[in-house]
């Protein structure tokens, strides 16, 4: 299949740096943002940036009739899934292809539950730094997605219609075929990185250098690879070192999103990063003391912010 419309909800960082290149690429009327009508009025009364250029996107509102999309985009935080999976419900049709943007482990089984796991690819956004205040973003660096099947060595007919799509649309990626420990990968390295810097630091430069926020982000990373091994995913410590180069590879001075949220006085992810850690490490009766004092603390955090 050859795809040419698509519906994307949620226009957090991801949201907006995608958004942005699909609308420098496509009709404007083959782009679907989905909001509620709240959203929608306050988008187009204080605009959506993108490195200074207001952007002008195309909204609908879920409760629009207007036919399914050829692949659906989900950029929200997964505190936000739930309402995005039954707000996409009229842009979904037989052959629509569903791609999660999202962090951690699980969005894609949740999306899956109710759309059919023969919808969803699985997905992994790396090596980008924007920075977004309200609904302006920034970035250097876009990075890429990387995209698979949840079966190791295949590439279904899906992941290769997505990949002809980005390459029309200059969209940065690379097709995986062990699609499933890349995702724990990402989730190991966002569980260290994110929250290490969100507590002990300001930025990913904080990690490059010795110091607490690098030592507490390889310690939380390393007891997801011990996690992974109950799990049956194996991560290794050349997974751990590849990862961390990811992070390398960006701009030092640019911020991981949860220490973006506390700086603004959002709630984070944290119970998707630690709080999955902690879950699993029940489950495995495997000890994960760094993350339980991240949770700890972040929770702490969160607790302050001004109503």
């Amino acid at each position: 299949m050859e795809i040419k419309t698509v519906s994307m909800i949620g226009l957090g960082s991801l949201g907006i740096l995608f958004g942005s290149r699909l609308l420098q690429t496509m009709p404007r009327e083959s782009l679907r943002i989905i909001a509620d009508r709240d959203r929608i009025e306050k988008y187009e009364r204080d605009g959506v940036y993108c490195n200074g250029e207001r952007l002008q996107f195309r909204f609908v509102e879920p409760v629009e009739t207007c036919g399914p999309s050829d692949l659906i985009i989900f950029a929200v935080k997964y505190t936000g899934l739930g309402d995005a999976i039954g707000a996409v419900r009229n842009h979904v049709g037989e052959n629509t292809i569903i791609l999660s943007l999202l962090n951690g482990i699980s969005s894609e089984a949740v999306i899956g539950q109710t759309y059919g796991m023969e919808k969803v690819l699985y997905c992994v956004a790396q090596a980008m730094d924007p920075i977004k205040s309200g609904s302006r973003l920034t970035y250097t660096h876009m990075g890429s997605l990387c995209i698979g099947d949840r079966e190791p060595g295949v590439v279904s007919e899906k992941v290769k219609a997505v990949a002809e799509f980005f390459d029309r649309k200059k969209i940065p990626y690379e097709v995986c075929i062990d699609m499933y420990k890349r995702l724990w990968g990402k989730f190991m390295l966002n569980t260290g990185v994110n929250q290490a810097v969100a507590v002990f630091g300001e930025k990913y430069g904080d990690t490059r250098v010795e110091g607490r926020a690098r030592d507490v982000m390889i310690a939380a990373m390393r007891e997801v690879m011990a996690l992974s091994w109950k799990e049956g995913i194996n991560l290794t410590e050349d997974d751990l070192n590849y990862w961390v180069g990811v992070i390398n590879s960006v701009s030092p001075d640019g911020k991981p999103s949860m220490r973006q949220d506390v700086e603004a006085g959002r709630l984070s992810e944290v119970d998707l990063f630690a709080g999955t850690v902690l879950e699993l490490g029940r489950k495995h009766n495997v000890p994960t003391p760094v993350n339980e004092m991240l949770y700890n603390r972040i929770k702490e955090m969160e607790s302050k912010y001004k109503p």
